[in-house]
């Protein structure tokens, strides 16, 4: 079906009409674009000046456009959306942007993501995903029912929903945006079986569940931007709280996969010393691995973080006993 064509006698169009249009033509272009960190986003974009040429400057390096580089129905329909702004005299520039994960195209928002309620996807969401699908490939039966702790685009949900088509899937966010990208996603990639749920973590969920996966903000963000800051303890505040709610909600059997950052301080990680006090009496079993030694180094200038030597991603999987 051609995304354009089904718009040309719709009058009126909104925002989620509009998303999921874009996301529509995207996939019919076969668009891919591979999200990196901020700051060589930022490098990218300082290397070549100009306006955008192609699909993936629009919606994946986010440099402003002309309206002749997109199909008039489309930029239309963009325009109603409110998904354009127009930052310069015939200069547009588009509010959100549209990253790959394997066959999934997930939209998000566009950069740089200052907002507060901005719906962040970076190279954290690609290892999550990577650990999501390990874990999966790894069991020896498929999740019944599985829900995604602060799912922003949705990402992990959506591996999840994909790769086990007969489960019950969740997305719980207290981000009303991040909700709203994860309904439109799961439809763009035909996941009817997963839910976006407003929650805060899971207090808002009932149930057990046979998988909970989590990558929640970790960092100290001066500005407290819902999708960054994790709280106290060098952003570990939320991770912890997730940790302790999350195991009380697992079902015999059931495994909690929670990706995390931690600010290592004089070679010591302070997040595992208090994940060990909350698992001591736990039934079952847990293992813990650090996946990326060095990440976000930029940040290490900001205030807070004066006592830490490194920011390191980890895994900590937990599984209750059958």
């Amino acid at each position: 079906m051609n995304m354009l064509k089904a718009l040309e006698e719709v009058e009126q169009v909104d925002g989620d009409a509009a998303l999921l249009t874009l996301g529509g033509y995207l996939a019919e272009a076969g668009y891919d674009f591979i999200t990196p960190t901020p700051l060589t986003h930022q490098r990218n974009l300082d290397r070549r000046g100009g306006p955008a040429e192609d699909l993936r400057d629009i919606f994946g390096w986010n440099r402003p456009f002309t309206a002749e580089r997109l199909p008039d129905t489309l930029f239309a329909t963009l325009g109603a959306g409110q998904l354009i702004t127009e930052q310069a005299p015939g200069q547009w520039r588009s509010l959100v942007r549209c990253s790959s994960l394997g066959e999934l195209r997930l939209l998000h928002s566009g950069y740089p993501t200052e907002a507060a309620d901005a719906v962040f996807f970076g190279p954290d969401t690609y290892r999550f995903a990577r650990c999501i699908r390990a874990h999966l490939e790894a069991r020896q039966a498929p999740p019944a029912r599985a829900v995604d702790i602060g799912c922003g685009s949705g990402a992990g949900a959506l591996v999840i929903a994909t790769a086990c088509p007969q489960a019950n899937v969740w997305g719980t966010d207290i981000n009303p945006s991040a909700l709203r990208l994860t309904r439109i996603n799961a439809r763009l990639a035909g996941a009817a079986n997963l839910t976006p749920v407003a929650s805060d973590v899971l207090r808002d969920l009932r149930g057990e569940f046979d998988l909970i996966v989590a990558n929640p903000p970790y960092m100290k963000d001066p500005k407290g931007r819902a999708y960054r800051d994790g709280g106290a303890g060098m952003g570990s505040q939320l991770s912890l709280r997730i940790l302790g709610e999350a195991v009380q909600r697992l079902a015999p059997g059931g495994t909690l996969l929670l990706y995390t950052g931690v600010a290592i301080q004089a070679g010591e990680d302070p997040f595992l010393g208090q994940a060990r006090q909350l698992l001591e009496a736990f039934p079952g079993q847990w293992r813990y691995e650090e996946l990326d030694p060095d990440v976000f180094g930029e940040d290490l200038e900001q205030e807070g973080y004066a006592q830490a030597e490194r920011i390191a991603v980890v895994l900590l999987e937990v599984r209750r006993q059958p």
